[in-house]
């Protein structure tokens, strides 16, 4: 199993690749505990993604709390390489739409 480091990395030069021009930044996981890893602005329109290395990797206290309720501003998901290219499609149909969508947090 790779790292989620590793993991990250690749999601943040998948996203680059599919959202031209976006900016991805890295959140600082000791300011607010459980706040997703990755901000992610493209065309007006944000999301937030928390990384993990497996489906069933462990959630810090508060992850699932921040995903939940970033998801209701705009868009949040647990990310991991079992459902990447669902987020990513998701992602995608959110930030082409004329507002920003909102999903269920499904797995």
């Amino acid at each position: 199993m790779a790292k989620e480091s590793a993991f990250q990395k690749g999601l943040i030069n998948d996203l680059k690749k599919r959202f031209p021009g976006c900016m991805v930044l890295k959140n600082d996981p000791n300011y607010i505990q459980g706040i997703p890893d990755l901000l992610v602005l493209y065309e007006g329109r944000w999301a937030a993604l928390e990384c993990k290395k497996a489906k069933q990797a462990s959630h810090q206290p508060n992850q699932d709390y921040y995903v939940e309720r970033m998801n209701e501003m705009s868009f949040s998901r647990f990310v991991y390489p079992e459902n990447k290219e669902n987020v990513l499609d998701e992602l995608q149909q959110s930030f082409q739409s004329c507002r920003p969508a909102r999903f269920s947090r499904g797995e």
